[in-house]
């Protein structure tokens, strides 16, 4: 087998290779033995995994996986691009992603739809303390926490922060933005990634949060969720029932209790 390393996009052999993950990093224990850190492709999701456990793809794969979200968002953007969506007093959007591969990505589609964003490569470790910091710098009307994140052991410890790699950090950032504007209709905030523990992001303080069904999102997901927010006028009460059908898997990857429009005139 071909020794793996940091950047190979590989697949889980046990899990019939469902989940395309990129090798994040190889970690040496203590037994002589090496695991994989794996980040999803194009889902949100983190996972480990032995590396007898994995197995590089096919580049027709890859590219046939990445082909798919980027039709999915070339389909939204052809519904919302019709000359009306360029920073028309659209709210402002801070968002802070673990993944810099999608930090990118996402700085394109704000571009590409028409909304003025920042967005900060920040770990999930980092987040919860530097959220402050660029709040108070850029004064956003929408903030998005994301990265990736996963169950630990799946099927079980649902209500156990522990039992979720990155919910505890997602959690702390709300709680900090939330000393920074407690207010839920002056900042509106998504967070959260694959599998996050839903209702702990919630009583944290978000407006919507993934994942109650702790099931995958993907890369655009955090992203609708934002631009639904931004674009919506300020006196339009924004609920998941506004933007469930462009999300991956509706309410079951994300929910919340709503929040007004930022859009002013």
């Amino acid at each position: 087998m071909k020794k793996l390393k940091k950047g190979d996009i590989v697949g889980r052999i046990s899990y019939g290779k469902d989940i395309i993950f990129v090798v994040d990093r190889i970690l040496n224990l203590k037994n002589d033995t090496q695991i994989a850190i794996l980040k999803g492709l194009t889902m949100r999701i983190k996972a480990d995994s032995s590396l007898d456990d994995l197995e590089l793809l096919d580049k027709r794969l890859i590219k046939s996986s990445e082909k798919k979200i980027e039709e999915r968002i070339l389909a939204h953007l052809s519904k919302c691009t019709d000359g009306r969506r360029k920073y028309y007093n659209y709210g402002k959007v801070l968002h802070l992603d673990g993944d810099s591969r999608y930090s990118q990505k996402s700085i394109k589609y704000y571009k590409d739809i028409g909304i003025n964003a920042v967005v900060k490569n920040v770990s999930e470790t980092r987040q919860p303390f530097v959220v402050k910091s660029l709040l108070s710098k850029y004064k956003p009307d929408v903030l998005v926490v994301t990265g990736h994140d996963g169950m630990i052991k799946r099927g079980t410890g649902f209500n156990d922060i522990y039992n979720y790699r990155h919910s505890s950090y997602f959690v702390k950032t709300v709680q900090q933005a939330r000393e920074w504007e407690n207010n839920s209709n002056n900042l509106a905030i998504f967070a959260g990634a694959c599998q996050s523990y839903y209702e702990a992001i919630i009583q944290a303080g978000a407006n919507f949060a993934s994942s109650p069904a702790r099931i995958l999102i993907d890369f655009v997901d955090p992203l609708i969720v934002a631009e639904n927010i931004a674009i919506a006028d300020k006196n339009k009460f924004v609920s998941i029932k506004d933007f469930e059908n462009d999300l991956r898997d509706g309410q079951k990857g994300i929910s919340g209790i709503g929040v007004f429009g930022k859009k002013n005139y």
